[in-house]
């Protein structure tokens, strides 16, 4: 075949004839066999060689890396999820993947995220991308963050190939970011005069470690009369224990593990284990004012980490302790560390410094407080005394009470539940979330409603017989007084609680517009919170109304409805709290004060700061009807046909109030009385409202002038 390539070549560069040629090339193909198909190939043109496949190109993967950071800004994480590789997805399920990201967010207390895509690499089917991470967060301030994703193309696709280090590069397969922190002290709860309400102190838990034990029957006996758990509880304590276990048995003070010392240190198997406590000087006084404390509830987590906590810290749970919990918990300090599986910090990402929370003083003493509370006693019910000109609260007295250092050190869920259920409702503050008829104190708003919205003379004059019947004979209402009070001017039936002049007031109002009364009540802030500074718990009340009605009863609201709330029955509903306020409204000419039991915050570094009087907005009344209201109700105290004369006969003092009698349903009613003292120049407004225990002036009344009495006296001890 060289030969033949070699004639061939000469052939094409003109150094043979064709003669000579084909006389060679016969030769050669009966030399070497060849068929005449050889000669195929010496006449064929030559091929032209095909170009080699161009591949297509790969998208750009810029834009999953944009959405997958976008999707991360916005809290997404589905969308996270479906942007990544199918390889990625196999390693990790949704449900890890999402966790994974808000363990780290809530650990650091992210409030913010910001991502930037800076540069993008691209090799075939990898890329790698750059990009700028900033975490806001409430307790470290900003962590900036550069990062690095990588990218896959599979499936078809562009997809992230995700690994932990992309929500930070601190961050592995097992390694979890965790916060190291440091408890910062709480702040106290003190009284107008420092006297220390809730403070941190400490407790000592009794307990036993089996294995130490060496005479039983006297550890036992010993420990069950210390503590007083029963000795067949600690056994079966100790029999349920393993022998190394430190079993508790109960809390008891610091002081007496003091003074138990030498007994406790010379019994073989007892121990003694102190902690931080929040601890209550004063049983259960104002108990409702200071609150008490508990372990985070699961449907509060997310708010409170939200806001710089772990998660597993004690919170106020009910009043200041709950109101002020951000101002008394301060600020806890500590260390951003990424954690291996063996609980080793491998790296810190920020610290922050602890801060001692403020403390709280409160707007009144102890001892007048305590001396109010024992003037209510053991009955049901409610007292409020408050300032009229800046709503500072002097006393806030309601009972049942409970004692916030047992819920606080840890009820078990019997216990608990028992408090909880109890018939007579010892958690309720019956001053702020206790709801009643108000009875005839509603005829305040009543009366300057007929003044204002009808045009009514303070004169106009009603006949009472004791029975009305404005509503037809099938509907006849009473009087309290069942003899009538006969002919009796619209004022004097405030004075002297003429329940028809309200009804045929009510009934006008009514049919005038149904909507009056109701929103004219709401102007009195009824209806609605106080907003009382300090305390968080607190009822709305009811003031009925169409809309009102229709919801609940699918009708609207009648006549009978109508007259029924003029007189403060039927569907109406108020707390003690709402009544002084409007009292208190009154005594100082017609501002609807914000009542408060906080007088200021006191940080550990820096200023204090004081609270000041807040008013939202004023009666709905003219000077003029004001003057009318403030006369009548002096009478009520002091004139002639004033429901509650007798209860202030020989009073050196003078008092503006009103009466309130309140069906309640069972055999006696609800006793209120409202008002404030001296009537001239007011100092005080207040309210008693005891439950079930008959005429308000009989009962509530003469227990008021007690409390004003008291307050005189405390008043004039105060430097």
């Amino acid at each position: 075949m060289w030969r033949l390539n070699a004639i061939i070549f000469n052939m094409e560069n003109g150094q043979l004839s064709r003669r000579v040629f084909l006389k060679s090339m016969g030769i050669m193909l009966l030399l070497s066999g060849c068929t005449p198909d050889v000669l195929s190939l010496v006449s064929a043109p030559t091929a032209t060689p095909l170009p080699s496949p161009t591949p297509t190109p790969l998208p750009r993967a810029d834009s999953v890396a944009q959405a997958f950071l976008q999707a991360w800004s916005a809290g997404d994480y589905a969308s996270m999820y479906n942007l990544m590789s199918p390889g990625a997805r196999q390693r990790i399920n949704f449900d890890l993947f999402q966790s994974r990201y808000q363990q780290a967010q809530n650990t650091a207390t992210v409030s913010n995220i910001e991502t930037q895509l800076q540069s993008l690499l691209q090799d075939g089917p990898r890329a790698a991308a750059t990009f700028h991470l900033r975490w806001e967060t409430r307790r470290f301030g900003d962590i900036i963050v550069d990062n690095q994703m990588q990218l896959v193309f599979e499936a078809g696709r562009w997809g992230v190939d995700w690994q932990p280090t992309l929500i930070l590069p601190q961050l592995g397969e097992d390694v979890i970011l965790s916060f190291l922190s440091e408890q910062p002290t709480r702040g106290n709860i003190y009284d107008k005069n420092f006297h220390a309400l809730a403070t941190q102190g400490e407790i000592v838990t009794v307990g036993l470690v089996p294995q130490f034990i060496q005479n039983e029957p006297e550890v036992v006996a010993t420990v069950s009369e210390l503590t007083g758990v029963p000795p067949e509880k600690i056994r079966e304590s100790i029999a349920a224990a393993r022998p190394d276990w430190f079993v508790p048995i109960a809390d008891i003070s610091f002081d007496a593990s003091l003074q138990n010392d030498t007994l406790l240190s010379g019994l073989a198997g007892v121990d003694r284990r102190a902690r931080t406590v929040r601890t209550y000087t004063d049983g259960d006084i104002a108990a409702h004012v200071i609150g008490y404390m508990g372990k985070m509830p699961p449907e509060l987590k997310d708010q409170y980490v939200a806001q710089g906590y772990t998660g597993d810290e004690m919170i106020g749970l009910s009043g200041v302790e709950a109101w002020s919990e951000l101002d008394l918990a301060g600020k806890r300090g500590g260390r951003l560390v990424a954690l291996s599986p063996g609980r080793q910090v491998l790296s810190e990402l920020a610290t922050t410094t602890s801060k001692a929370g403020s403390s709280v003083y409160l707007t009144f003493d102890t001892e007048f407080q305590a001396r109010i509370e024992g003037l209510l006693g053991p009955r049901k019910g409610a007292i409020v005394v408050m300032n009229p000109a800046s709503g500072a609260i002097y006393a806030l007295a309601t009972f049942p009470r409970f004692r916030p250092a047992d819920i606080t050190s840890g009820l078990d869920s019997s216990a608990w539940s028992k408090l909880y259920s109890d018939e007579n409702r010892p958690l309720l503050s019956r001053a702020t979330q206790g709801t009643y008829p108000p009875g005839s104190i509603f005829k305040i708003i009543s009366l300057t409603a007929a003044l204002e919205l009808l045009g009514y003379d303070p004169n106009r004059m009603f006949t009472c017989t004791g029975r009305w019947q404005g509503l037809g004979p099938a509907f006849t209402k009473t009087c309290w007084l069942e003899r009538g009070h006969g002919q009796i001017s619209l004022l004097d039936g405030l004075t002297q609680s003429c329940n028809v002049v309200f009804y045929e007031v009510g009934l006008a109002l009514h049919r005038s517009n149904p909507d009056l009364l109701p929103d004219w009540a709401r102007k009195f802030g009824l209806g609605d919170v106080t907003r009382i500074f300090g305390l968080a718990e607190e009822s709305r009340g009811v003031i009925p109304d169409n809309a009102w009605t229709q919801a609940n009863f699918g009708q609207p609201l009648y006549d009978g409805d109508a007259v029924n709330s003029a007189i403060g029955q039927g569907y109406v509903l108020v707390t003690p709290m709402q009544i002084a306020r409007i009292l208190a409204a009154v005594a100082n000419g017609g501002k609807l004060v914000r009542p408060r039991v906080i007088d200021k915050l006191v940080p550990v570094e820096g200023p204090e700061t004081a609270i000041e009087p807040e008013f939202e907005g004023s009666l709905p009344i003219l000077p003029e009807t004001m003057a009318l209201l403030k006369q009548s109700l002096n009478a009520i105290t002091s004139g002639a046909h004033g429901t509650a004369r007798k209860a202030f006969e020989g009073a050196t003092y003078t008092v503006a109030g009103k009466t309130g009698t309140a069906e309640s349903g069972f055999e006696k009613p609800h006793a209120w009385f409202a008002g404030y003292a001296p009537a001239d120049e007011p100092r005080v407004a207040i309210t008693v409202m005891v439950e079930q225990a008959g005429e308000g002036s009989q009962v509530a009344a003469p227990l008021f002038r007690q409390v004003l009495e008291a307050f005189f006296e405390w008043e004039a001890g105060q430097t």
